[in-house]
């Protein structure tokens, strides 16, 4: 019996930016922009749906300005509250990234698993933390610590791997060990930066592991930073590596697709990825 899926994944431009309200009203004003596409991925079905990278902000980190880090708040908390209503409302599971506050000074960039019936399940927080090229993380963001989770919503098991985690095949292959059948990498990235590892990088994780990947990207440019364009094109690809859908280059879109997970186990049936590792020849590697 095939194990059909219909996933959904949101590509947003800013609806504020800095200077045009207080980081509250811009965090608000992202939640509505946001709401129409969630009610429009319910109505249509859709079982599992991911926003991008800090989804309810700009993407803030090509500066270093600390009056940010109060657009951080608890997970759970407020965000992810109101999401697990519309989660219920729909039976449609939803990952929400987001800004994590764990404590005073102690802040991660996260992403939280809400299943089809409400339920927080947990979260997985950004292991990989970049500095460089106007992406200035390490002001903003602590190394997750939580490792690589695997969530068994209703419909699939799910990993999240977020942005420049997905140039370490290392965290890649620990999600597809811990059993994910789809992760979501929703990012943050602009033309200049990695367009032209988008539709490589994963791919490749998606052929090595034997899994379904969808690969979220903002859209538009984003003021006062000017990092440079963020070019959208996400994507849903599967274990043999083929982009079956994708979103367009410019614009605010709900992108949805239907896949059926029974791939997984004929890909891995012939390419024994699994079997075939050797994983006590591989110590030296955390020793490097």
């Amino acid at each position: 019996m095939s194990r059909i899926i219909k996933s959904g994944l949101i590509q947003m431009s800013l609806a504020k930016t800095e200077g045009e309200g207080t980081i509250d009203e811009i965090k608000q004003a992202m939640l509505e922009k946001h709401l129409p596409y969630i009610d429009e991925a319910g109505q249509k079905g859709v079982q599992i749906l991911c926003f991008q990278e800090i989804f309810n902000t700009p993407y803030f980190c090509p500066g270093q300005d600390s009056k940010w880090y109060e657009s951080a708040e608890t997970v759970p908390g407020p965000t992810t509250d109101l999401m697990a209503e519309y989660a219920k409302k729909y039976q449609m599971v939803i990952i929400v990234p987001i800004y994590e506050k764990d404590g005073a000074g102690i802040l991660y960039n996260t992403a939280a698993v809400i299943d089809a019936d409400g339920q927080y399940l947990g979260k997985y927080r950004k292991n990989h933390i970049p500095q460089t090229g106007g992406f200035w993380e390490k002001y903003f963001f602590k190394p997750g610590n939580m490792g690589y989770p695997v969530f068994h919503t209703r419909y699939a098991k799910v990993g999240v791997y977020i942005c420049y985690d997905r140039h370490f095949p290392e965290g890649a292959r620990a999600l597809g060990i811990n059993g994910a059948e789809i992760v979501y990498n929703p990012s943050a990235t602009t033309v200049g930066q990695s367009q032209y590892l988008w539709k490589l990088e994963q791919p490749a994780h998606a052929v090595a592991n034997g899994y379904f990947m969808g690969c979220i990207n903002r859209v538009g440019t984003e003021k006062p930073w000017n990092l440079g364009k963020f070019y959208g094109t996400s994507y849903f690809v599967n274990p043999l590596g083929e982009i079956f859908a994708m979103a367009s280059e410019d614009r605010d879109e709900l992108l949805i697709a239907e896949f059926d997970l029974d791939l997984i186990d004929q890909v891995r049936s012939k390419w024994q990825f699994y079997r075939d590792r050797r994983p006590e020849t591989y110590d030296d590697l955390t020793q490097l």
